[in-house]
C-alpha cells in the first residue's frame, strides 16, 4: 500500500468520498519509527485504510501541513487510539481553537455568504468541529527546525490555501513537502473556510514565489503527482492566477454585481459542491482587487458589490 519515493520517504494515498477524493500522506524512516504526514478525512473507511499500516508499522509521531479537515481529520485518532503524538504548528492550533465552535463556524460562514449575495447552500454541511478537540503533544512555528524520519526539514509557513499551511524542506536532499500549497495538475482554491473576511489571495502570491528561492529536486503534494518541477508549477500557478483576476477585472462593468452574481457569470448556475469552491475562488479574487484599488466595492444594503473602476 506504500509508494517507495526516496530510500527514507514513502507515499500512502488515502481515498474517500467528496472533496478531492483522496490525499497524500507520507511515511519518513527513522530509527525510532515513521513520521507521518497528514491523515486524510475522518470516516470509517479512512480509518479502516489506516488500520492496515498502524498495525504493522511502527509509527513515531504525526506533523500536519495545515488543519483542513482532510488533512487533519484522524489526527485525533491517531492520538487517542494509537498513542501516537501529534504536531502542529502555533498557527495551525488557533485554526483548530476556531473549528471546535461550530456554532460561531457556521454563524460566520452564513453571515459571510449573505454578505456577498450568496442565497441559503443546498448542501448539507457535515459537523467536524469534533476532528479539531484534542491537544497537540507539541508545536512548531516559522523556520523552526522539524525531524522528519532522522532528516531535519525547515517548516516554512506558507499562507494563502490555509492561513496556517506549512512546506517542510529539507536542504541537503533538496526535497519540499508542499502539502496544498503547489498541486501538479490544479490550483488550489483561495478561499474563506473558516467564514473570516480577509485577503488570502494577498498572502499567497507572494509565498508562492518565495518557494522558488529553496532549490527543489523532489516537491511532495498532498493531491496528485510528484513534482520534479516544481519552480515551473509555481510559475504556472502564480500566472493563471493573474489571467483571473485579468478576467474578473474585464468581466465588471459599472453595473455593480455581487460575488455570487459573478461567480453564476464566470462558472453558470450554482450546482452542488464544486459551486462552493468556484465561489470562494471568486470571492478572495475580488478581495485581493478592491483592496489593490483595481476595482470598486460598494456596499448596499448589506451587501457587497463589485464593479469596474
Amino acid at each position: 500500500m506504500l509508494t517507495k519515493i526516496t530510500e527514507d520517504i514513502f507515499q500512502f494515498v488515502v481515498r474517500f468520498k467528496g472533496a478531492m477524493g483522496e490525499v497524500n500522506c507520507y511515511l519518513i524512516k527513522g530509527e525510532n519509527g515513521y513520521t507521518v504526514i497528514d491523515t486524510g478525512i475522518y470516516s470509517t473507511g479512512t480509518k479502516e485504510t489506516w488500520k492496515t499500516v498502524l498495525d504493522n508499522y511502527q509509527i513515531e509521531k504525526l506533523i500536519l501541513t495545515h488543519t483542513h479537515e482532510d488533512h487533519i481529520g484522524l489526527a485525533k485518532w491517531f492520538q487517542e487510539e494509537y498513542a501516537i503524538p501529534v504536531f502542529v504548528s502555533r498557527r495551525g492550533y488557533k485554526e483548530m481553537l476556531k473549528g471546535r465552535d461550530r456554532k460561531v463556524h457556521m454563524e460566520r460562514m452564513k453571515a459571510l455568504i449573505k454578505r456577498h449575495g450568496t442565497p441559503p447552500l443546498p448542501l448539507k454541511i457535515k459537523d467536524f468541529s469534533f476532528i479539531y478537540d484534542f491537544e497537540p503533544d507539541g508545536f512548531f512555528d516559522d523556520f523552526d527546525e522539524v525531524v522528519l524520519g532522522n532528516k531535519p526539514y525547515q517548516a516554512i509557513w506558507t499562507p494563502g490555501h490555509a492561513p496556517d499551511h506549512y512546506c517542510f524542506y529539507n536542504t541537503q536532499e533538496e526535497v519540499m513537502i508542499i502539502g496544498d500549497h503547489v498541486i501538479e495538475h490544479l490550483s488550489p482554491v483561495i478561499g474563506l473556510w473558516m467564514g473570516e473576511e480577509l485577503n488570502p489571495l494577498k498572502d499567497y502570491l507572494p509565498s508562492l514565489l518565495e518557494l522558488q528561492e529553496y532549490p527543489s529536486k523532489l516537491a511532495l503534494p498532498g493531491h496528485g503527482k510528484v513534482m520534479v518541477n516544481l519552480s515551473e508549477r509555481i510559475t504556472e500557478t502564480y500566472n493563471r492566477h493573474l489571467f483571473r483576476l485579468e478576467e474578473l477585472k474585464r468581466l465588471l462593468s459599472d453595473k455593480p454585481m455581487s460575488a455570487f452574481k459573478i461567480t453564476t457569470k464566470i462558472y453558470g448556475p450554482m450546482k452542488g459542491t464544486a459551486f462552493v469552491s468556484q465561489f470562494m475562488a471568486t470571492l478572495t479574487r475580488l478581495i485581493y482587487l478592491a483592496e489593490k484599488e483595481d476595482i470598486q466595492s460598494v456596499e448596499e444594503n448589506g451587501k457587497v458589490l463589485y464593479k469596474a473602476k
